[in-house]
């Protein structure tokens, strides 16, 4: 594949993405089943400030790349494109989807919402254009601290699941299922979705960052 295909391809699953994780953050709020940790902080805020959750999204993912300063950390075009696709591709999804009240459709939602996720995580990630501020912010706390990835992040999303939770934010069932199983799926579709590298002998998958992160928008 010639460079200019890299790049063309590489931008695709960039886009392809952050939309597709944007889209299955919205079937998760369908699905009144519980949400990933920091959806629950987005949801908790928009009941608080009467925003969309979309809306809300773009301004914590603003705010959190503003935290980025003083860790110096380097954003990306992923990081930046991250921070408005989501919310955009949240409040669009959630504007097409119809409610849903029965139990037969919310559980539906919930699992075609994680397992969106883990496509979109590997479709992003793989794309190698830099992490998402949230993520960001959990590697540049990792490099200060000298804390371990898995200690930084499980205190960062304990913190937005607590706050969230606080200000109306759904936890449930939900939360805990995509705790469980979004590192297998991501996994998976990160090797689904990587891109040769140039000299076609290996795979461009989250370039510098730690093996063991699991990097989201």
């Amino acid at each position: 594949m010639s460079a200019p295909d890299r790049l063309g391809r590489r931008l695709i699953q960039l886009y392809a993405g952050l939309a597709l994780y944007g889209a299955s953050s919205a079937l998760l709020v369908e699905s009144g089943l519980g949400l990933e940790p920091w959806g629950v902080l987005h949801q908790g805020l928009a009941e608080l400030t009467g925003l969309t959750i979309g809306v809300v999204s773009i301004f914590v993912g603003a705010a959190v790349l503003l935290l980025w300063i003083p860790l110096r950390q380097r954003p990306g075009l992923g990081t930046v494109s991250n921070v408005f696709v989501v919310g955009l591709a949240m409040d669009g999804t959630l504007a097409l989807v119809p409610d849903a009240h029965d139990l037969a459709a919310r559980v539906p939602l919930l699992v075609a919402g994680i397992v969106l996720n883990g496509v979109a995580t590997g479709l992003y990630i793989a794309a190698s254009f830099g992490p998402g501020p949230r993520d960001g912010l959990m590697t540049g706390l990792h490099r200060i601290t000298g804390r371990s990835i898995r200690l930084v992040r499980t205190a960062i999303e304990v913190a937005v699941v607590a706050t969230g939770f606080a200000l109306g934010g759904t936890v449930g069932i939900g939360t805990v299922l995509y705790a469980v199983a979004i590192g297998p799926l991501a996994q998976v579709f990160l090797r689904v979705f990587a891109v040769s590298a140039a000299s076609g002998g290996s795979t461009a998958v989250a370039a510098g960052q730690p093996a063991e992160a699991i990097l989201r928008p």
